[in-house]
């Protein structure tokens, strides 16, 4: 059962990178791998002040979010020899920030990644002790668990290297993705149609105490 690989995660030994190191060493295997590399998104918000785009979603810009998306080039953050399978779970309605990411995964399934989405209701099963960890599977011996602060910024990930923990997270994102759906009919039946995202909703949600 997918559910149990996940519970390991916690459990298994692993090295903490600061978010930097984590960047420069995730970037140099991807450029190495090939075959399939997982990504599960699990977590409804993210703090992404560093994308343009996501800055003008929060500013409540949404016709300057969508043009500044428009102007990002998603092929070239493909790994040049792996095929990049993500699957995004989502809780409707989605929060401003899940609806723009939605958007943005949209984009990046048409300019060739492999997005699905899966609603939150299928992994419920799976999240009795908690929420499903945030992943990226690069290889049958190498995962990191991304790490993010209480506000969904990202501050680094945790690598780990037991081939059991690594290859049964890998076995159970593929079979959930196979239950998912392609993120660009998702994103057209299910968001296309909505108004633009509350900013200010996302802002008092998400806001240190």
């Amino acid at each position: 059962m997918p559910g149990e690989a996940f519970e390991h995660v916690s459990q298994a030994a692993g090295e903490v990178l600061p978010a930097a190191e984590y960047r420069t060493e995730l970037y140099r295997h991807l450029r190495e791998t090939e075959g399939v590399v997982w990504k599960l998104e699990r977590a409804q918000h993210f703090h992404e002040p560093d994308i343009p785009s996501w800055a003008a979603m929060m500013s409540g810009d949404w016709d300057r979010s969508l043009a500044l998306m428009d102007e990002m080039r998603f092929s070239e953050d493909l790994p040049p020899r792996a095929e990049l399978r993500r699957l995004r779970i989502v809780e409707m309605p989605p929060t401003p920030y899940l609806q723009w990411e939605i958007v943005l995964l949209a984009a990046r399934t048409r300019a060739g990644e492999r997005v699905r989405a899966l609603q939150a209701r299928a992994v419920r099963p799976l999240e009795i002790r908690a929420p499903l960890p945030e992943l990226l599977v690069v290889n049958p011996g190498l995962m990191y668990e991304i790490l993010y602060d209480e506000i969904g910024a990202h501050v680094g990930g945790r690598r780990i290297t037991d081939p059991r923990v690594v290859e049964g997270c890998a076995r159970g994102i593929a079979e959930l993705y196979a239950l998912a759906e392609d993120m660009v009919a998702f994103h057209d039946r299910e968001v296309a149609h909505l108004p633009p995202p509350d900013a200010g909703r996302a802002l008092s949600r998400h806001r240190r105490p």
